[in-house]
């Protein structure tokens, strides 16, 4: 089983939010008619009055209106009133003032992400990393954040060029390899991605979620079983409580024919992990085995955690005779 590495940088494109403005940094900002209101908003802000730091901010704008720190500001306040929808269309008027900056992008991205939209999660997830790539050419967190996002979106062929400038930037970051290994693989570019894969364990032996990804590869496309099997096994080595492992392990024994093995691990990982993926596995293991029942619960588990799984849906249908 592989792991879900279609991970958000969240901790990395947040760090990229303005510090706290201090009192003298503020004359640089705003113009002096709008400094002592800005002043009293941020002091009401810190009391976290934020009815009368709002209407500061506001008095503040009435005089700088395309002033995007101001702005943030305001919808900082909102954000922390629970005035969810004030922020979100603030936060638009400093991108119409400025596309190119960070903030803002950073900020509805996460708003977005709270009430579940990931769609336009995700867009602004991009547009901040974009920009926060122009302003740190050499930044390669920034670029994995971005080539995870891509993949997130489905956009495979962006994250591969991201995952190759990335390794361009950096040729001995093993992560680097591992994630461009592992889109070349949902582009079913299978020897690079065996390539990029084996390249990321050179660098790096001991990295085990390369290893798992690697050694299920192989047992996907029905080649190097053995070697497969040794690959699972190391990672579960250096990560044994790892139920994703453990499903590999499971299924590279279900391959080898030893279906009680497959069965002890099959069922520890799923004690351990609601995925389909491993129920799947068991449907597959307890059908061989000739207990239809176990296999049917299974599939029908699987299909409760996706009902998107076309391949279950056709072996459930094939066991209920339809």
């Amino acid at each position: 089983m592989f792991l879900n590495f279609k991970r958000f940088l969240v901790a990395v494109i947040f760090s990229l939010l303005p510090a706290h403005f201090t009192a003298a940094e503020a004359w640089d900002k705003v113009a002096a008619r709008s400094l002592s209101h800005y002043i009293m908003g941020v002091l009401y802000e810190d009391l976290e009055d934020f009815d009368q730091a709002i209407q500061e901010y506001q008095k503040a704008i009435q005089s700088e209106t395309q002033n995007t720190e101001l702005r943030l500001k305001l919808a900082s306040s909102y954000i922390k009133k629970n005035e969810i929808e004030a922020a979100i269309k603030e936060l638009k008027l400093v991108i119409a003032l400025d596309p190119t900056i960070v903030q803002p992008h950073v900020l509805l991205s996460l708003l977005y992400s709270v009430q579940k939209q990931e769609g336009p999660a995700l867009v602004e997830y991009e547009a901040a990393l974009k920009n926060a790539s122009v302003l740190q050419p050499e930044n390669t967190d920034l670029y994995k954040g971005l080539g995870a996002v891509y993949v997130r979106q489905n956009k495979l062929i962006q994250a591969k060029g991201v995952y190759k400038l990335l390794i361009g930037l950096n040729p001995k970051d093993p992560e680097a390899y591992f994630y461009s290994g592992s889109v070349n693989y949902e582009l079913k570019d299978l020897p690079a991605a065996e390539k990029d894969l084996k390249a990321a364990l050179r660098l790096k032996p001991d990295y085990h979620e390369a290893l798992n990804f690697l050694g299920y590869a192989y047992l996907e496309e029905g080649k190097n079983i053995a070697a497969a099997g040794k690959l699972i096994k190391k990672a579960l080595e250096l990560d044994p409580d790892n139920p994703a492992y453990m499903d590999s392990l499971g299924w590279f024994y279900f391959k080898k024919g030893r279906f009680k093995e497959a069965q002890e691990e099959l069922e520890r990982a799923s004690l351990l992990l609601e995925d389909p993926v491993i129920f799947d596995h068991l449907g597959d293991l307890y059908l061989k085995t000739g207990d239809t029942l176990k296999a049917r619960l299974n599939w029908e588990h699987a299909l409760a955690l996706d009902p998107s799984q076309v391949m279950i849906k056709s072996k459930l249908e094939k066991l209920n005779g339809k």
